[in-house]
């Protein structure tokens, strides 16, 4: 297992490093300040369309997706270090790069899935960063964490799908770009499990899509992101092409979205983690405390020694995940990539803390980043699974596995 980077990714690394610190930190306050004086916009700053542009300028675009995909080429394993430097910024630095959930895993699963229609309509404007997109599957009566709970009908009338059922958490919903969700509902009642369920693309402005209010994450209401919005479908009619995969596939469909989607957060809390490490240790150096400056206290070097073995360590857990994926196939690496969304959420969320406490009350408050970066790691502990669902995965795989130790 070989985890030093390529030439190749080495230069990506210093030109993504390079974009971030030169266009998308100091973008942070002034697209912050927008947002402030333009509370009812949900759609993404106007500073957006000039990151985007540069980004696709410097040849920094579309890095997730494979090369036969339309992307750049790059393997799991070369694009993690790149995501984790998107992660300095999670707000702006995955858009501006079109590398943002969830069009991310939508475009995965247009290309690998979608008919060359629903390719023209919805995917090319997706890979061209023109429209942005939501994935809607999560509802809010319903225990969705058991996704065979997920009750939306999507019902066979002839040359149509109608729809019926209420969603939320839809990431992306309430932004003015956003043009299709991808909906997952019940086609086959009567089927095995694992085989009632299907998805179908959605234009957001169907008659009979209402989008009702977004929720708030800790308060934030992630408007700069579109919200996570409450989507109802009443009598939602749309064309038997809409169907995006077989019939009775949408959890295989789904998951070929979500393993992926699950290791770029892990990426992108690795970089979350490490700017708040930067952060801690810069304060750290300019406050004093009872005559030293906090950086030299003890308690603080503790804090200090604990971020930099956690993050070295979530990291690696992170790259054995890609690797695997990579050589084995996303479906073979389930366990690694579990492994690594249980820990480096927690990691993220233990290191941010630690940064928080460093700033005091600065840290609590919205005048720097740590606290929204706080709330976006907590989230990740139940966003794409909650930690049970994984931890329980990996429990029973355990359990089946032979060891090679016989103590008994």
């Amino acid at each position: 297992m070989d985890f030093d980077y390529t030439d190749k990714v080495k230069d990506l690394q210093g030109r993504v490093t390079a974009f971030m610190q030169d266009y998308v930190i100091p973008s942070e306050e002034p697209i912050s300040t927008w947002f402030a004086e333009n509370r009812d916009e949900w759609g993404a700053a106007p500073m957006m369309d000039d990151l985007k542009a540069e980004a696709k300028k410097q040849g920094l675009w579309n890095l997730f997706l494979p090369e036969d995909s339309r992307g750049a080429g790059l393997s799991n394993l070369e694009y993690a270090p790149l995501a984790e430097i998107t992660g300095w910024s999670p707000t702006i630095g995955p858009e501006a790069l079109n590398c943002s959930a969830p069009d991310t895993g939508n475009m995965e699963i247009l290309s690998r899935y979608g008919s060359p229609e629903q390719q023209e309509e919805w995917l090319k404007p997706l890979l061209a960063g023109d429209i942005r997109s939501c994935f809607s599957m999560t509802e809010p009566a319903v225990a969705s964490s058991d996704a065979n709970n997920i009750a939306l009908r999507i019902e066979d009338d002839g040359d149509s799908w109608v729809l019926n059922g209420r969603k939320w958490w839809s990431s992306s919903a309430l932004r003015r770009e956003t043009k299709v969700a991808l909906v997952m509902g019940v086609t086959d009642p009567e089927a095995e499990v694992g085989k009632r369920h299907s998805l179908v693309c959605v234009p957001i402005d169907a008659p009979g899509l209402t989008i009702l209010r977004s929720t708030t994450v800790f308060g934030f209401d992630d408007r700069h992101e579109g919200g996570h919005g409450v989507l109802d479908y009443v009598d939602v009619r749309v064309p038997k092409s809409a169907l995006l995969g077989p019939r009775g596939g949408g959890f295989a469909v789904a998951q070929s979205r979500l393993g992926p989607g699950r290791i770029h957060h892990c990426m992108r809390l690795i970089g979350m983690a490490e700017r708040a490490v930067a952060m801690m240790t810069e304060r750290a150096k300019t406050r004093v405390t009872w005559g030293e400056p906090v950086a030299d206290q003890g308690v603080f070097q503790t804090w200090l020694a604990d971020a930099r073995i956690q993050i070295n360590a979530a990291r690696l857990v992170v790259l054995n995940a890609a690797f695997k994926m990579d050589t084995i196939g996303n479906k073979e690496a389930r366990h690694e990539i579990a492994a690594a969304k249980i820990m480096v959420p927690q990691v993220a969320r233990d290191v941010i803390d630690r940064a928080i406490q460093t700033f005091g009350g600065a840290g609590i408050s919205s005048d720097f980043p740590l606290a929204y970066l706080y709330v976006t790691a907590r989230y990740l502990q139940v966003a794409d699974g909650p930690d049970e669902v994984h931890r329980r995965s990996l429990a029973r795989a355990e359990l089946k596995r032979v060891p090679l130790l016989k103590v008994m």
